[in-house]
């Protein structure tokens, strides 16, 4: 059964160039079998004509296991972001396919790319998955690394993530999104073997396509609820940490969400990279690191601009001050500004500091 589908993709895939078809033994290496041999059939997971698709004779049974519910900003000038895109074409040969770093392969793909109109979009890789028992429910957690263009040298973000995650991801942008959400499949659940090393990695490879293909529909790409799925988990983890002062822990998280946020792009608003900003000035500041702590409240002063008083402008004025006298840097701008919303009464004096109200937003 597998031969017959990797023949009928192979005959597709070549169809607008016949000629170039291989013949002979080469024409069994094709790079999506490495995976299926004719025993191990279950499931095929192909990129073909734009749509993912995931087959499998036992995927028509339902399950009921891990049925759990649960401005683009800039780069900091310290710079915590990584990572690269999906597309076309941008494969090296399949020999050099094993050996060669993927950051490489993405480097090379944006070179190609930079002068071309289209978009650059992100590339998503398990990296691990792991088996996770919490008595009485058992999961599997997938990590996946979020790359974008950017230095190879520089860390991708990662998220972990659980199947009843993605499968309310699908569900809400299918209700959303019927005509767009039409071309992508998703993995369906299992009754059975949802914890083999097969369905596993199936699973990954259908997660990182359907990830891939949401980014590629500007659409679904700016949906609330594919940036919630990135990004808030993880802000709520870090605003937890921060109340608990697990400074250290909880800067990781923040300069995580700030990383996801510069590389996803299109934020519902400026709240969540201010919010982000403001755990990375206040961890910066506990952890005795006061440049770094200045260098986020400027950052966030930035995107603020000289739009209507927000809620954490006065806190990060007031940040900026004292961080800016305790590094023996000029303060007098920043300090006019705070003293002429204070004299017009739009902030208290002295007004909350960044810590209180980061631990007073709700994030939903």
């Amino acid at each position: 059964m597998a031969s017959r589908l990797l023949h009928r993709l192979r005959h597709a895939l070549a169809g607008d160039n016949p000629g170039e078809a291989a013949t002979g033994p080469e024409a069994e290496q094709f790079p999506e079998s490495s995976e299926l041999e004719d025993d191990d059939a279950e499931g095929l997971s192909s990129r073909l004509s734009g749509t993912l698709s995931f087959t499998s004779a036992e995927d028509e049974e339902e399950e009921d296991d891990e049925d759990d519910g649960e401005v683009g900003p800039d780069p900091l000038p310290s710079g915590d972001g990584a990572s690269g895109e999906d597309a076309d074409g941008s494969s090296p040969p399949d020999g050099q396919r094993g050996s060669q770093p993927l950051a490489r392969q993405l480097q090379d793909f944006w070179k190609k790319s930079r002068n071309t109109l289209v978009p650059q979009r992100l590339l998503f890789e398990v990296t691990s998955a792991n088996v996770v028992k919490d008595p009485p429910s058992k999961y599997v957690l997938y990590t996946l690394a979020v790359m974008g263009p950017g230095p190879p040298d520089r860390q991708p973000a990662q998220i972990s993530r659980r199947y009843s995650d993605f499968e309310r991801l699908h569900r809400n942008l299918q209700r959303q999104f019927r005509g767009p959400m039409a071309a992508i499949s998703f993995p369906r659940k299992r009754l059975r073997r949802n914890f083999t090393a097969e369905t596993i990695a199936r699973r990954s490879r259908a997660f990182e396509q359907f990830l891939s293909h949401l980014q590629a529909v500007p659409e679904l790409r700016r949906a609330p609820d594919l940036q919630d799925f990135f990004v808030l988990p993880e802000l709520r983890r870090a605003q937890s940490l921060t109340c608990t002062g697990l400074y250290h822990e909880a800067l990781a998280l923040w300069a995580n969400a700030w990383q996801l946020q510069t590389q996803l792009g299109t934020p519902l608003g400026p709240d969540r990279p201010l919010l982000t900003l403001a755990g990375l000035a206040v961890c910066h500041q506990e952890l005795e690191n006061p440049g770094e702590a200045r260098a986020c409240c400027e950052r966030a002063l930035q995107l603020l601009g000289d739009k209507n008083p927000h809620p954490l402008l006065a806190p990060f004025l007031e940040a900026h001050v004292r961080l800016s006298w305790r590094l023996g840097l000029d303060k007098r701008q920043t300090e006019a500004r705070l003293q002429a919303l204070q004299e017009a009464g739009l902030t208290p004096t002295p007004p909350p500091s960044l810590k209180e109200l980061l631990i007073k937003e709700e994030l939903d």
